[in-house]
């Protein structure tokens, strides 16, 4: 008998039961997946920053590697090198002698030019044959041209390669690799753009020095060929190679610095507050500089006691007049200590004196702050100070004996000169600082020549060791030039140097009765 086969499920006819409904399907209460234009935002920004990351550090292991050229400049065999960095410029190192660096643009990258070796015929052909001196500027203008063309195509392919190395390495597929050395070399591309729309050419005439060069202030040249003679960056870069040439030539020897034979040189002191080295750094300089006059701004000692007295006897061997005013630290016994030396000049009261060739004024300071019996008069005292050192400016040129440079101890007081005299020096604040006045004078702040003394343990860091060296031209008796002297402070052993020029000495610049405009600002603020 044969067996009734079943129908398949799939076979049933729709309704298998008169009047019976099939039941509704149940929705699902689960989410449907994601929507794929908002995942993809999500993943965005950090595969972006991810490539950055990527594109910054191969590009800098390209350039480390690779980006580096051999160039013969002149006499010398250089290596020039791009750097990444925040603040750009130039920095030539001339081992072992030091360093300088010159602000010559902004961008992200350094130029660093390494001075490797001296080559021994062509240095003593120079040396020998000054007459082929002239030759030089051409020579190392193409030099520097060609070695910087060569420089920028070896740091495209070096950036290229190390951002689409490091690319292939992490992402391991050709195009995000491609797209990373294509970024690499945009960077590149808009880094040298902004260094030649930012580039200084003038920035040779303000170098600063660190390093055995600081001792050198003549690689640069004297402060009458500043003036006179500074005028394009290829003619000081030829320059440049020659001085270091002839420092080479001397077995790393220092030549004695050349001072211009109408140049007087002033050396600047201020606030050495009992500290014994400032006395050997003080005579370093007198020797090094050959300084025509000391001008000691005040806060020599600490508390003016006569105990301290002692301290002072150092400024009878140095050698050159030294015109001093008195600080807010300085007693009027240190004051009538001082004056029993044969080279010191105490100025006060607008007291003026001839000394090198130059007439200076000053007053001494009307507070004495160690004595603690006293009111203070803070800075209304110091104004009155200023106004009576003004009186005696007008009186001197009254007289047909205008004073050359003003003396005070605190900036407040050497305000109130403004106008009446080129040029008025104080200290007080333990930093350095130049700025022009309304009426045109200029103020030039002394830093700390004592490293603030016991002060200088107070904070974190030590404080720096701060002079300056002022180029006055003998006739007409304005500043030409200025060197900035910086040393480490107590347990620190660095140096630097840095030359600076008034605006009207500068290159192309219409000589000004008046002083320039100011190279920096004079905060107040109270030591």
């Amino acid at each position: 008998m044969p067996r009734a086969r079943l129908a398949a499920p799939d076979r049933l006819p729709h309704r298998p039961f008169p009047g019976l409904r099939p039941f509704p399907r149940l929705r699902s209460r689960r989410r449907g997946p994601a929507v794929p234009e908002l995942a993809g935002r999500a993943g965005r920004l950090p595969r972006a920053l991810g490539l950055a990351v990527v594109v910054l550090a191969g590009a800098w292991l390209g350039l480390l590697a690779v980006g580096n050229v051999r160039v013969p400049v002149g006499p010398m065999d250089t290596t020039m090198a791009l750097r990444p960095s925040l603040s750009g410029g130039t920095k030539i190192n001339v081992a072992p002698l030091g360093s300088l660096s010159l602000d010559s643009h902004v961008a992200p990258v350094r130029l660093d030019v390494d001075v490797d070796r001296l080559d021994p015929v062509r240095s003593r052909a120079l040396v020998d044959h000054p007459e082929r001196l002239s030759g030089l500027q051409q020579e190392v203008a193409q030099d520097v041209e060609h070695g910087t063309l060569d420089l920028a195509v070896r740091s495209g392919v070096a950036v290229v390669s190390g951002a689409t190395a490091l690319g292939l390495a992490v992402y391991r597929r050709a195009r995000p690799a491609l797209a990373a050395g294509g970024l690499a070399l945009t960077l590149l591309a808009a880094s040298g753009a902004s260094a030649y729309a930012t580039w200084n050419p003038d920035s040779v005439l303000e170098p600063r020095f660190s390093g055995l060069l600081s001792s050198a202030p003549s690689v640069v040249g004297n402060a009458r060929s500043i003036v006179t003679e500074f005028d394009v960056y290829q003619k000081e870069l030829a320059r440049l190679v020659t001085n270091v040439t002839k420092l080479y030539d001397t077995a790393s020897t220092l030549p004695a610095y050349q001072p211009d034979p109408t140049t007087i040189r002033v050396l600047h002191v201020s606030d050495i507050h009992l500290n014994p080295a400032s006395w050997k750094i003080i005579g370093s300089l007198v020797e090094q500089y050959k300084v025509n006059v000391i001008v000691d701004s005040g806060d020599t000692m600490d508390h003016g006691t006569a105990a301290e007295n002692g301290f002072l006897d150092p400024v009878g061997d140095l050698g050159v007049p030294y015109v001093w005013v008195r600080g807010n630290h300085d007693s009027l016994a240190t004051q009538r200590y001082l004056e029993r030396f044969r080279n010191v000049r105490v100025l006060d009261d607008g007291r003026a004196v001839t000394v090198a060739g130059l007439r200076f004024a000053g007053t001494g300071d009307p507070q004495y702050t160690p004595d603690r019996t006293a009111v203070p008069g803070g800075d209304t005292a110091e104004r009155l100070a200023g106004a009576r050192l003004a009186s005696a400016l007008r009186g001197q040129r009254a007289a047909g004996t205008p004073v050359d440079i003003a003396v005070a101890h605190e900036p407040v007081a050497a305000r109130g000169t403004d106008g009446e005299v080129p040029l008025v020096l104080c200290g007080h604040l333990h930093h350095e600082g130049t700025q022009i006045l309304p009426h045109g004078t200029r103020l030039r702040m002394e830093g700390s020549t004592g490293g603030s003394g016991l002060r200088a343990v107070e904070h974190r860091y030590p404080a720096p060791v701060e002079a300056s060296i002022l180029y006055v031209d003998r006739d007409s008796h304005r500043l030409q030039a200025w060197d900035e002297i910086r040393l480490g402070g107590l347990g620190q052993t660095t140096a630097e140097v840095s030359r600076h020029l008034p605006e009207e000495n500068q290159p192309g610049a219409t000589p000004d009765p008046s002083p320039g405009t100011p190279s920096a600002a004079v905060s107040p603020s109270a030591p």
